[in-house]
């Protein structure tokens, strides 16, 4: 769910939001549509009527062109398969044995094939004293099904905090969430291995801007980790961040979800929201063209973020011209209120 930091701050961030979309030009509203030529991991509007507030992305290893996400909050213990190809939901996969989820943030897929979802979200920065990963195969087949999920419990060395980013690293197996805080989160490693029946305990190790996700590229080489307004990626070796540089984000309004593509050609970034839309950017040297300058990869396929006529209309979300302007925007703003608090405190 989207949560904006807390105070005068928060308010302003919010409302600023707020008028952003009201701003967005027309053009840019319209979502992007499914591939009409039929290939996987385009542009694509999530159909289903059910999944409203989209958190999480994961590429699916199993079936080409299928991606899970979830809903955040309020929802139940359901992780959908959503075709990129046709924007229809291929599955419902009901958690059992998971207690009564209350924010689901994040989604991952581990090297062993297994599906992890993030019970990771804490809007109050600190009301939970404890998190829950949860862990089940991903299925062979795509049909609605229960299934028994691993619970894991998860505890910070540092103390409790928000966090919407679960990101499982694709060779070593070991889980890091990234926390989400308005002063910047931090990367937290779990434990080589996670164990039920006593608190797996994450330790900071290194410093992340506001992360609404991330993910892991499929060699493990390359972490992303998007925000509301922007994404980075970062060189990853031996556990730790190394070179980042941006990516040419899309501008959606409510900005909460990536993943690469199985191959790393791309990366998708997703939204909440009804018909929410997901958009594909290359990576450089994915077989599309890569952006000039600091910016990594571009909007591709049909609606993207460079192409304001493209897509179906509906309540997806939307990409423009306009994402360029709304985000130097926001920098003033955000740069104005922090002076603004700064002076406040003297």
């Amino acid at each position: 769910m989207r949560s904006y930091p807390t105070g005068p701050a928060g308010r302003a961030a919010a409302a600023l939001a707020a008028a952003l979309v009201v701003a967005l030009p027309l053009s840019a509203a319209a979502g992007p549509a499914a591939a009409d030529d039929g290939r996987p991991d385009r542009d694509f509007t999530i159909e289903d009527p059910r999944i409203t507030e989209s958190s999480g992305l994961a590429a699916s290893r199993a079936h080409p062109g299928v991606y899970w996400t979830h809903n955040d909050s309020d929802d139940g213990p359901y992780v959908y398969a959503v075709d990129s190809r046709t924007g229809k939901t291929l599955a419902t996969i009901t958690m059992r044995g998971v207690g009564e989820p209350r924010d689901v943030e994040g989604i991952s897929i581990g090297p062993d094939g297994d599906l992890y979802v993030g019970d990771i979200g804490d809007n109050l920065d600190g009301t939970w004293d404890h998190v829950w990963i949860y862990r089940f195969p991903e299925p062979k087949t795509l049909r609605d099904a229960t299934v028994t999920a691993v619970q894991y419990d998860v505890t910070y060395a540092d103390g409790a905090r928000n966090a919407e980013a679960l990101m499982v690293h694709p060779k070593t197996g070991r889980a890091y969430i990234a926390s989400k805080n308005e002063d910047g989160g931090g990367l937290y490693e779990g434990p080589a291995k996670l164990t039920t029946g006593s608190p797996n305990v994450f330790r900071r190790v290194g410093e992340v801007p506001w992360v609404t996700d991330g993910a892991f590229s499929p060699d493990g080489t390359r972490l992303v980790l998007r925000s509301y307004f922007s994404a980075r990626e970062y060189a990853f070796e031996n556990g730790r961040l190394g070179e980042d540089r941006s990516v040419a984000a899309p501008f959606q309004r409510q900005a909460e979800s990536v993943t690469y593509t199985a191959d790393g050609s791309a990366l998708m970034f997703g939204s909440e929201g009804a018909r929410s839309g997901v958009v594909r950017v290359e990576t450089e040297g994915g077989g599309g063209g890569s952006g000039g300058g600091q910016d990594r990869g571009e909007p591709s396929g049909s609606g993207s973020a460079g192409d304001e006529t493209g897509g179906k209309e509906g309540d997806g979300e939307g990409e423009g011209g306009a994402g360029l302007g709304a985000a130097i925007v926001v920098g003033v703003a955000v740069l104005w209120f922090a002076l603004r608090r700064k002076r406040g405190r003297g």
